[in-house]
């Protein structure tokens, strides 16, 4: 498992740090960080977050090829949430684009200082952020974007820009409906790993969107981890319920461990450690075998033994069928939102 652990980080040019790398590789394979002290992401998370000095943005289906700086004059951030700090942080961090030419735009001045330590320049009015913008992320709750932002877009948007949008439940047709039909729009559903730059985010584009907005928008969404482009917008929904959601899942399941094993006698550090590293060298072990997850629940799955007790005891409870079910919930629950704001802009 050694090998299989250390090839695949080498094969993907990056280090899960230090706090958990150190069991699967050797120090000499740690790389450096690049603009740590730009980001108040990178403070509370170092030494974790993952990009390393060679700055790739990866796609296992296609080759990108190596990250360059974003041909763009500037990118302008409207809300300045957690996720639009971790995609700034990954656009420095991949050195797509320096913060002289990236603009929050954030009505809070904790929100601004935040950005101000890491050298970016906020405005505290949309106006100042979009004005002169070729690119625009949208990253506000559904409800502002409604009531404060729309109206901004429509008067300060250069008709050229691109419009990448992160707000959940929103529809490219809603975009287009506030905006007009020849806004370049992006939908995007990132999630929370992103903080660490392991994202995943979903995302598609209305027809009108070039091909050069295409791989501008592909680069931006990998400097946060992985991005995947689908044609279908309804994919999104599904995306929202299996990765969007996801990480709550993940970390019900690990709460679950934990809380079992301080039962069993473990205290709550010791029991915590071993299900990080766990879950941790599971993801990366299944990641690099390419096996299907069944093939490697069955390898370690012996006749009589502790781990089929284990699985007999969870198939009997519906384990398999509560998580199916509480994905489907989720699913369901992101198409009446959009179905909820389809209406509204009606």
């Amino acid at each position: 498992m050694f090998r299989v652990a250390t090839s695949v980080l080498r094969r993907r040019s990056r280090v899960v740090g230090a706090a958990f790398a150190s069991s699967l590789v050797d120090s000499s394979a740690a790389c450096t960080l690049r603009h740590r002290s730009h980001s108040a992401v990178l403070e509370k998370y170092a030494p974790i977050y993952t990009k390393t000095v060679k700055h790739e943005i990866e796609d296992e289906d296609e080759d990108m090829g190596p990250a360059a700086t974003l041909n763009v004059n500037r990118v302008a951030f409207i809300g300045g949430g957690n996720m639009a700090e971790a995609i700034i942080t990954g656009m420095m961090t991949q050195e797509l684009l320096p913060p002289s030419q990236i603009l929050v735009s954030a009505p809070s001045p904790e929100t601004r200082d935040k950005f101000a330590q890491m050298h970016v320049e906020t405005v505290d009015k949309n106006k100042k952020a979009l004005v002169g913008a070729d690119v625009v992320i949208v990253a506000v709750k559904p409800q502002v974007l409604k009531q404060a932002v729309f109206e901004d877009l429509k008067k300060y948007l250069d008709p050229n820009a691109l419009v990448i949008s992160i707000v959940a439940g929103v529809t490219i047709d809603a975009f287009k409906h506030e905006l007009g039909r020849d806004t370049c729009i992006v939908r995007s559903m990132p999630n929370t790993p992103a903080m660490i730059g392991e994202g995943i985010t979903v995302w598609t584009q209305s027809s009108n969107v070039s091909d050069v907005q295409h791989d501008l928008t592909k680069k931006i969404l990998g400097a946060f981890g992985k991005q995947v482009f689908v044609d279908d917008e309804k994919n999104l929904d599904m995306a929202t319920a299996l990765s969007g959601s996801g990480p709550a899942y993940f970390f019900l399941v690990a709460e679950a461990m934990i809380d079992a094993g301080v039962h069993m006698g473990f205290g709550r550090n010791v029991a915590q450690k071993l299900v990080q590293q766990t879950m941790l060298g599971s993801a990366l072990y299944m990641q690099s075998s390419g096996l299907h997850p069944v093939v490697l629940r069955n390898n370690i799955t012996s006749p009589g033994g502790t781990t089929a007790a284990a699985m007999y005891q969870a198939e009997k409870n519906g384990f398999r069928a509560v998580i199916a079910d509480s994905i489907w919930a989720a699913y369901e629950r992101s198409k009446e939102l959009g179905a909820q704001a389809k209406k509204r802009d009606q």
